[in-house]
């Protein structure tokens, strides 16, 4: 039986995944099916606090939520954006290029498998594109970004969860609502 009023913002990802009673990986509880319903209450950090369509809420890596589209923008309102995923784009194309010119020098005989293997070293690149949205690997920041033509938005990363204070660039506490944090 739903909460009345509940309104998911979020689902769990397609694997499921983890949960805690706290903003503590020593605490862990029950995990959460894949695809679960969910609406995102609060962040901390890394760390992010939702309840559930039952009324149960737990913490779980803010990070790997899979956000719930959100009705467009009306005709008269101006569309806004909150990053650009244009350079992600040059990024992987440049990546590719590199990768695509080794690759030839390799077929052609101008390199062997180990002066292969250092010049495509370190290269990560990801990019699916499914019509008008993209995910694209962002490997700076170790994580998958997800842009609808709008807006930018992590969809996934590298790194453990992290608490507010050992990550200085986060408040300590953000509320979020449906109109955002």
């Amino acid at each position: 039986m739903a909460t009345p009023g509940f309104l998911p913002t979020h689902v769990v990802p397609a694997h499921g995944m983890p949960s805690w009673e706290a903003p503590d990986p020593a605490r862990p509880t029950v995990p959460l099916d894949a695809l679960l319903p969910v609406q995102l209450l609060e962040r901390r950090g890394d760390w992010g606090r939702v309840l559930c369509a039952n009324g149960w809420s737990a913490w779980v890596d803010g990070r790997h939520l899979v956000a719930v589209p959100q009705d467009p923008p009306t005709p008269d309102a101006a569309l806004a954006r909150t990053a650009d995923p244009r350079p992600h784009l040059v990024r992987a194309e440049q990546h590719l290029a590199r990768y695509r010119a080794a690759l030839e020098d390799l077929a052609a005989g101008a390199l062997d498998g180990e002066s292969f293997r250092d010049r495509t070293h370190g290269l990560r690149i990801g990019v699916v594109v499914e019509g008008e949205h993209v995910w694209l690997y962002d490997a700076e920041h170790g994580r998958w970004v997800y842009a609808d033509g709008l807006r930018l938005s992590t969809f996934a990363t590298d790194e453990a969860p992290r608490a507010a204070a050992e990550d200085p660039g986060h408040a300590a506490t953000q509320v979020v609502t449906p109109d955002g944090p």
